[in-house]
This record gives structure tokens, C-alpha cells and sequence, in this order.
């Protein structure tokens, strides 16, 4: 039996052998971070290296990471009412691209009535027109902007978007969780003043994520209250080996991302001229600049639930869309947003590579889709 092709990365990535090694490591490690003798000491080391690795990854400082147990708390804690920049003036209202991840658009702890959507266009970027506009409208606000899209792979005019919201005395928030490992992210050139992260999305493991804050940010209240881990920013004994875990799988994603993106775009490019071929299939936002591993798709008649089923039992792994809502298969709240209806957005199929893809990979991917298109074209 041919061994199964995994192209659900954007949902989660195999374990990287360099995190593996260094969670083994952190296993056998008995003390407790905040601890002082040299158990203790040992652990804090292994926890403030990868601090390090991840700040000078992103261009931050050290003391401006703060770890927590997965993406979407890093985005809850990041959306705090009361949040303060170089003004002074404290954000009291959200806005959010409504193409953002459902732990964005659930609000943080911003009120419900002090949250609004940005409109995003047909290709699925942000209306930075609408932003304006808004931005126009109330108070300083903290935006919300993820600078690739999880489900389109659209890339995210964010620094532009800066411009903007830190001409009207408000914040910017990124969800670089989808980016980070595929292209190169930078705080200080996009000029986002928070952003957050997840170790499961580069090969690290599950239940790890990060928000960095960029300095000169006051005012973040804690999620999470107790003992004063993280600087007070997030209370809890630190996940060592997960956090150790992130770090080695930070460096090892950041060495091999030239050449890696390169190979992704081409396999990429292989694979959407073939799904393309079969069924009248369209691909979504393939009129802008994407993330070089994604492809999302649909055909007259396709349900995305049959799909999904009909590459599995051909061995390949796909997705409807988010790894957070496809299990329910519901309708895309992104392509939603995007202006196509319920039917179509029903009907979408995401594609995702990864480091390890190989031709032979798509080749398979694409005979599935023959036998699953040749099936909607009888219908």
C-alpha cells in the first residue's frame, strides 16, 4: 500500500527532528524555571534561549516575548482594551479584518459593541480604503490584520495598514502565525506593534505560541493571573520542552526558508496548472500575492465535505479551510467575506505544502482530483 501524502500543513506540521532533540532534552531536566538553584537555572536557560531565537527572528528584544500555550491565546491576550503607544491615548475600540481567524474575530476582551469589521475585497485583502475610513469614525483603535491569510494564503497589505492606523493615534495588531516559517517577518518593517506566533505551524509542537510586543507598549493586561512568570504578563509555570521545542524549530525553519519557499512555489505552481485542468476549477486569490504553499479551490458542484473524503480515501490529506472549523465543515467565513455565497463557499478545498513535499506528492494529489473531478463532470 503506497504510504499517505499529508498536504494539511497549514493546519499543523510534522515534528521537526531539531525540535524533537531539544524537547528530549528538556524532558530530562527536573527543575522549575523559576526556581533559583541551579535546576531551576538550567530550565530558564533552555526557556530564555529560545526568547532569544524568537526575538531576533522577528526583530524584537527579549524582554518583549512572552510565551503562551497556543496561537489563540497569544491573540486574546494581544486584543486588550487599554493598550497604550508612543501617545499615550489608549485604544478603546477593535477593528478586525473580517477574513481574520475566529480567535480574532471572537474580540479578545474587547466588548462586543466595541468591535467592527474591515471589509476585505474579492481577491480576500484588506480594504485599506474601508480602514481609513473607520479609522475616521471613533476613538484610537487596535486593528487586527493577519498577514496571511490561513485559508487563501493571501499576503496582507500590512504595512500599509500601519501607515494608517499609526497616523490615527491607534495600534496594530499582526497574526503572523500563517507567515512566520513561509516568508520573512519583520516587526519593525511592517510596523506592527504586536504580533503573534504558534510552534506547531514550523514544526514545532503543538500547544506553544507567543505574542512579541514591540517596545514602547504599556498597558497589555494579563489573560492569565497568579504567579509573576513572563514578567507578569502570563501567569503559569512555563512549558519547557514546548518551549524549547519552539526555539529549535525557529532556527531550523529560518536556515531553510530561502530554498524552501523557492521549491514550495514551484511544486505549488505544478499542482494549481493541474487542478486548474479538471472540472472547471478556479483557484481563490490567485490574482494577488500569496504565501507560496497554499492553494484554496472549488468547481461547479464540488461540496467541500465530499471532497475532503474522496482525497482521503485516495490517501491524501486535505482540508475544507481552517484546521479550527473544517472538522465541522462549515461554510468559509472568509470566502464569505470575500463576497462569494454560501454554495461556493461550501465548496472549497485547501491545499497546503510543506518542507518535505516532493513532486511525487502532488502527482498524487492531482490523480485524486482526476478521479474526483471526472465524478462532478458525469454528475
Amino acid at each position: 500500500m503506497p504510504s499517505r501524502v499529508y498536504l494539511d500543513w497549514n493546519a499543523t506540521t510534522p515534528l521537526r527532528a531539531q525540535a524533537r532533540d531539544a524537547m528530549l532534552a528538556a524532558w530530562e531536566l527536573v527543575g522549575n524555571p523559576s526556581s533559583v538553584h541551579a535546576e531551576g537555572r538550567e530550565a530558564r536557560r533552555l526557556v530564555e534561549g529560545a526568547r532569544s531565537m524568537l526575538a531576533e527572528a522577528v526583530g524584537a528584544l527579549p524582554r518583549n516575548v512572552i510565551f503562551t500555550s497556543a496561537g489563540t491565546e497569544a491573540n486574546t491576550l494581544a486584543l486588550s482594551p487599554g493598550l497604550r503607544g508612543p501617545s499615550g491615548k489608549p485604544v478603546e475600540r477593535l477593528l478586525a479584518s473580517a477574513a481574520e481567524h475566529a480567535s480574532v474575530l471572537a474580540g479578545g476582551r474587547f466588548p462586543a459593541d466595541r468591535m467592527s469589521l474591515i471589509p476585505v475585497t474579492r481577491s480576500g485583502v484588506i480594504d485599506l480604503a474601508q480602514l481609513k475610513a473607520l479609522l475616521g469614525e471613533g476613538p484610537p483603535a487596535l486593528v487586527s490584520i493577519m498577514a496571511a491569510n490561513n485559508e487563501t494564503g493571501a499576503l496582507q497589505p500590512v504595512a500599509e495598514a500601519a501607515r494608517m492606523v499609526h497616523e490615527a493615534g491607534g495600534l496594530l495588531h499582526v497574526d503572523a502565525i500563517q507567515a512566520f516559517g513561509k516568508i520573512a517577518f519583520n516587526i519593525h518593517a511592517i510596523g506592527a506593534d504586536l504580533a503573534t506566533f504558534s510552534a506547531h505551524k514550523i514544526g514545532g509542537p503543538k500547544g506553544v505560541g507567543a505574542l512579541v510586543v514591540a517596545d514602547g507598549i504599556a498597558g497589555l493586561e494579563p489573560v492569565l493571573r497568579g504567579g509573576g512568570q513572563e514578567l507578569n504578563r502570563r501567569a503559569g509555570t512555563e512549558n519547557v520542552a514546548g518551549i524549547a521545542g519552539f526555539g529549535a524549530a525557529i532556527k531550523a525553519a529560518l536556515q531553510a526558508l530561502p530554498e524552501d519557499a523557492e521549491r514550495m512555489a514551484t511544486l505549488r505552481h505544478h499542482l494549481e496548472n493541474g487542478i486548474r485542468a479538471i472540472a472547471g476549477a478556479t483557484i481563490f486569490a490567485d490574482d494577488v500575492t500569496r504565501l507560496p504553499n497554499t492553494v484554496l479551490f472549488t468547481a461547479p458542484g464540488l461540496k467541500a465535505e465530499t471532497a475532503v473524503i474522496g482525497f482521503d480515501l485516495e490517501g491524501v490529506a486535505v482540508s475544507s479551510g481552517s484546521a479550527c472549523s473544517s472538522g465541522k465543515v462549515q461554510p468559509s467565513h472568509v470566502l464569505s467575506a470575500m463576497g462569494y455565497d454560501a454554495t461556493v463557499a461550501q465548496g472549497a478545498v485547501r491545499l497546503s505544502l510543506g518542507w518535505s513535499t516532493e513532486p511525487h506528492d502532488i502527482n498524487r494529489a492531482l490523480e485524486a482530483w482526476r478521479k474526483l473531478g471526472n465524478t462532478l463532470l458525469r454528475v
